[in-house]
């Protein structure tokens, strides 16, 4: 599988690390950043350029994930819902990574790097790649709607406000 990676100054150690370990289990790894430490950099534009990526991975039928991360996770996992067609879920232990690709088919995984130890966060990584989507008609239902809004700003016949 194709894994994209960007982080910001806070996990740049963690993303080495991360990168290594991916890529010993055979997936191919793509990082977006940054590729040196700069206590001031902005992760932004890291974290889009990694969720357009796996995007357009995906539409082409490239079987691709992302993980962003940072010092919290929050701002990266936002970014990264930016991008049209983008699931990031801030993943905090074992249970969240699984329900996050089980219910919401998310494609993207937000840890932050100052909340967690190494092996926790490539714990919640390995479960989140591994953990199929369920498939079941009430998540799968539920994304559309999402999807709707998305494209649309409404979901039809659920009272969206406007």
């Amino acid at each position: 599988m194709r894994i994209h990676i960007a982080t910001d100054h806070a996990g740049l150690e963690l993303s080495q690390h991360i990168q290594t370990h991916l890529r010993e289990q055979g997936h191919e790894v793509v990082d977006h950043g940054p590729t040196s430490y700069d206590p001031l950099d902005d992760y932004p534009a890291f974290c889009i350029n990694a969720a357009q990526a796996v995007v357009k991975d995906q539409r082409a039928g490239v079987r691709s994930l992302g993980v962003v991360f940072g010092g919290s996770g929050n701002g990266e996992q936002i970014a990264a819902n930016k991008v049209k067609g983008i699931r990031a879920a801030l993943v905090w232990n074992e249970s969240t990574a699984l329900l996050a690709r089980q219910h919401n088919d998310a494609n993207v995984i937000s840890i932050g790097a100052r909340q967690h130890t190494e092996e926790e966060a490539l714990r919640f990584i390995d479960l989140f790649i591994a953990e199929p989507f369920s498939e079941e008609e009430r998540h799968v239902r539920r994304i559309a709607q999402l999807a709707e809004f998305e494209a649309t700003g409404d979901i039809a016949g659920k009272g969206v406000d406007h």
